[in-house]
């Protein structure tokens, strides 16, 4: 386990020596304040209070979306530069099985979305805080809580998705291009009964709020199931290239 916690770490130390790293932060907090500022604006009696503020913001609607591509380009390429900078030969020559180099990768690109989140809930709060106060509002910590896991699982399948095609296709642009224009069409509709086990209509578990549901016949725990299935194929296709590629 210590041997794994050491590559775990040389990994996030990879990720956050990246000037990039730092941005990405940034680019949370300077959004979350031009969303408070701009809904302050225009639409003042929106929200009462920094929690129902908060509460909305973190939604896959809201900058979850945001956040998500932020994931994605902050971790596209933790395998594929390995290939393109020539170190795969060397990271894989240590004595360590293919299985666990990857999983090392794997865990950081959680930890890194994790801390994504996490930046994105403390943004978010701050400007709700500045523009709507604290006090007020019908939103309390549940909420927050709730909206804040919704979030933390649209951003993992994404940077999922971002991980496999960059095991797949060893490439950072192709990574980063596909898994953002999937970003794009999640939120469309097709009127199918099939299309309820597509992923995209299952990400947002929000929309199960106040008993919705993406389409008819769908249910929380049925959109649950599926997300595990696909994490699980992503996985799988992502592992199993990695362990079999020929890398001399």
């Amino acid at each position: 386990m210590r041997k794994f916690n050491l590559l775990v770490l040389n990994e996030w130390l990879k990720i956050v020596k990246k000037r990039s790293c730092i941005i990405s932060y940034l680019m949370v907090l300077v959004l979350a304040l031009a969303v408070g500022y701009i809904t302050h604006t225009f639409a003042a009696d929106m929200f009462a209070s920094a929690a129902d503020f908060t509460a909305v913001m973190l939604l896959p609607t809201g900058i979850g979306q945001v956040l998500a591509i932020l994931v994605i380009i902050g971790t596209a390429g933790i395998v594929p530069k390995e290939y393109s900078q020539g170190t795969i030969k060397f990271l894989l020559i240590r004595a360590r099985s293919r299985t666990a180099i990857l999983a090392s990768k794997y865990v950081t690109v959680l930890l890194y979305t994790l801390s994504m989140v996490l930046a994105a809930l403390v943004a978010v709060y701050l400007s709700g805080s500045m523009f709507f106060g604290v006090n007020g509002g019908t939103a309390g910590t549940s909420e927050i809580l709730t909206s804040l896991l919704y979030c933390t699982v649209y951003c993992t399948v994404y940077a999922t998705i971002g991980f496999m095609l960059g095991i797949l296709t060893k490439s950072t642009g192709i990574t980063i291009g596909a898994t953002i224009f999937a970003t794009t069409i999640d939120k469309m509709i097709i009127s199918r009964e099939f299309y309820k086990y597509v992923l995209f209509p299952n990400l947002n578990l929000a929309a199960y709020r106040d008993g919705g549901a993406p389409m008819q016949g769908m249910t929380l725990s049925f959109s649950v199931m599926v997300l595990c299935v696909y994490m699980a194929v992503f996985l799988f296709a992502g592992f199993a290239v990695f362990r079999r590629r020929d890398v001399a």
